[in-house]
């Protein structure tokens, strides 16, 4: 078999291809980062910790503020993953939440959970979705299914003149004539 051999196109290879298009779509490390950081945060507070004969307690009065921010971390992550458009803010939130573990959780999960958190908050604040392929813009283009729906009246001047001063009756300052085109500006 040589490297131009395509592979056997099985249920795995299937379902692999699927998963990689669908995790390209969306900033699904960064989701990852953030819901791995809520785990070592909430864990912490709770665990006791076995050398020997001694057991060491890391509990904190602050347990409950630990088990919140971890599960809000992990909540932002699974969020990330599948609502990609409140990347912005699960992404500042997550490096917000990562900021308020130092002092409420361990040290943020003994440095663990508070540097995933900065990292895929980072990462989520950062990410971008790709432009779609070349053939596959030129197809939506041509069917109208993408976003905005299509217009029907193209007609969209102004009334006619008002009086004997020729100007139009428009008074809203929206119409083709000044450049406007049915948008209205902010300044």
């Amino acid at each position: 078999m040589s490297a131009e051999t395509p592979a056997a196109g099985g249920q795995f290879t299937l379902r692999r291809q699927q998963f990689r298009a669908w995790r390209g779509t969306r900033p699904f490390w960064a989701g990852l980062f953030v819901l791995l950081s809520g785990l070592p945060i909430a864990y912490f507070p709770y665990a006791n910790l076995q050398i020997g004969h001694l057991t060491l307690a890391m509990a904190t009065t602050a347990g409950a503020g630990s088990l919140i921010i971890g599960v809000l971390l992990v909540v932002l992550g699974v969020s990330l993953w599948f609502q990609k458009h409140v990347r912005v803010f699960a992404g500042v939130a997550a490096i917000l939440l990562a900021l308020v573990s130092i002092p409420v959780s361990n040290l943020g999960g003994f440095l663990i959970g508070f540097l995933l958190a900065l990292v895929g908050g980072a990462m989520a604040v950062a990410w971008a979705p790709g432009a779609p392929p070349a053939g596959q813009l030129a197809t939506h283009a041509g069917t109208g299914a993408g976003g905005a729906p299509e217009a029907t009246d193209h007609d969209t001047t102004a009334a006619g003149p008002v009086g004997a001063a020729d100007e139009p009756n428009d008074l809203s300052g929206t119409n083709p004539a000044n450049g406007a085109n049915g948008r209205h500006s902010a300044g």
